[in-house]
């Protein structure tokens, strides 16, 4: 057993919202009390005690949308690369990165990004991949790195028609293959999903055959309208909205997560409510991209399910919390704006999310509920509790305040050093392989 314990703890459970000097009592992968620290020290004499040092004890963040893809291309600038659109961004950076990704290099990207993610206390990852150099085996080799880090996620490979029939059917095989492979896994570690990149680079063919090769179990993770050019595509090729198009080739449901979802409609929104689909949020990428601000907001007032994820810009959900604040409160001219919706979709909405693919209830502090608990070293100098926690963590905290991560029940980051791998040799491995795509790409 493992008390954490010595920290003003926050459970996401409304029954027992906070604890001054609390714990958090841990048996193998599952939380199994909460409570006073020296009531569980007493009660507990033999169980292993991490000591908080008066920090915050929390559950684990969760990421909705990631590119783990995307890791490599930090500080990497590309030949000729001087987009003048989106459509410019996609071609002349991520699909020029994803054509030249060798396997070891998406295994190298997933070691750098769930390194990142548990030195931000990010627990739960979905992934949404992209290597069409070297497709076959791309999500298993991600797998490799989030099993031999520990962390939680969904995977899926982004299929799309922008490089060829082949290319493509290839993309669908690899889905087919790993989501046969993670419901047949019952760690409740692993998912999949259908990847899908966009309407617009998708064509009812494809999307036929994606149907044709998708359990029932699982629904789609794709992007939707995040460029103005996916909605104009719909208009002009199918005479209808992508949203309608997407609705009408039964892409949408309770499984399916729509990532961006800019350029949507009232109508379009009453379709997402309606099918229960999943709407995701990632405010750092749609202002880097200039994308435009997704009308979220409205999106939440229509009831449709709304989470918040990152899009590979950052791994820390913090971060994306503050974006995601200021962006709509600047945008819709409104200090009243986001308060509330923001942290409903980083700290509950995410959770449901998340828990529509994995077992265990994630995102809460309680009896039965998965392991996933981390520590940030934040002592405040005002009063903290369940009515401004939230406010503590958006105005006094980033993820580097996070000094230890605890994923089901193992503890992966202690004092914020890893413990499941040699930090620096990993990273070592990721540069060797970092620079050798920058030779690639630049040759």
């Amino acid at each position: 057993m493992l008390i954490i314990g010595n920290g003003r703890v926050i459970t996401r459970d409304d029954a027992n919202p906070f604890l001054e000097n609390g714990a958090v009592l841990i048996e193998k992968e599952l939380i199994k009390k909460v409570g006073k620290t020296e009531d569980l020290r007493k009660e507990y004499p033999d169980a292993e005690y991490i000591d908080a040092k008066g920090g915050v004890i929390m559950p684990g963040f969760i990421n909705i949308h990631e590119h783990i893809y995307s890791a490599m291309a930090r500080g990497l600038s590309i030949k000729g690369y001087n987009p003048n659109g989106f459509l410019d961004i996609l071609d002349g950076m991520w699909w020029t990165i994803d054509r030249h990704l060798t396997l070891e290099q998406t295994k190298q990207s997933a070691m750098a990004t769930y390194i990142d993610c548990i030195k931000s206390g990010v627990t739960t990852v979905f992934d949404h991949h992209a290597s069409f150099g070297n497709i076959k085996d791309s999500l298993f080799a991600i797998e490799d790195a989030a099993k031999e880090l520990g962390v939680r996620t969904c995977l899926c490979y982004e299929v799309s028609d922008r490089d060829g029939k082949d290319k493509m059917k290839e993309a669908v095989a690899e889905n087919a293959a790993f989501i046969k492979h993670a419901l047949a896994d019952d760690s409740d570690m692993i998912a999949g999903m259908m990847g899908l990149h966009a309407s617009f680079t998708l064509s009812d063919e494809t999307l036929e055959l994606c149907a044709a090769n998708k359990p029932a179990e699982v629904g789609y993770h794709i992007h939707v309208a995040e460029g103005i050019e996916d909605l104009y595509d719909s208009l002009k090729k199918y005479g209808k909205r992508v949203i309608d198009r997407l609705m009408d080739l039964n892409v949408l449901g309770p499984k399916t997560l729509a990532a961006h979802c800019i350029y949507v409609n009232q109508h379009e929104m009453d379709v997402l409510k309606e099918t229960d689909t999943m709407v995701v949020h990632n405010p750092e990428s749609n202002m880097g991209n200039a994308c435009g601000c997704p009308p979220t907001m409205e999106i939440m007032k229509h009831g449709v399910l709304t989470g918040l994820g990152t899009d590979g810009y950052t791994h820390d959900m913090i971060e994306s919390y503050k974006v995601a604040n200021i962006l709509h409160k600047h945008h819709l001219c409104d200090a009243n704006a986001a308060w509330g919706e923001v942290p409903t979709m980083l700290f509950k909405n995410n959770a449901i999310i998340a828990n529509r693919y994995f077992k265990k209830p994630l995102g809460i502090l309680k009896e039965g509920a998965a392991a996933d608990v981390i520590i940030a070293d934040y002592n405040p100098v005002t009063p903290m509790s369940a009515a401004n926690c939230n406010s503590h963590i958006l105005f006094g905290m980033n993820g580097n305040h996070v000094t230890t991560t605890v994923i089901n029940g193992k503890v992966v980051m202690k004092d914020r050093i890893l413990t499941v791998i040699d930090e620096e040799k990993a990273i070592n491995n990721v540069r060797a392989e970092a620079e050798k795509l920058w030779n690639s790409i630049n040759a």
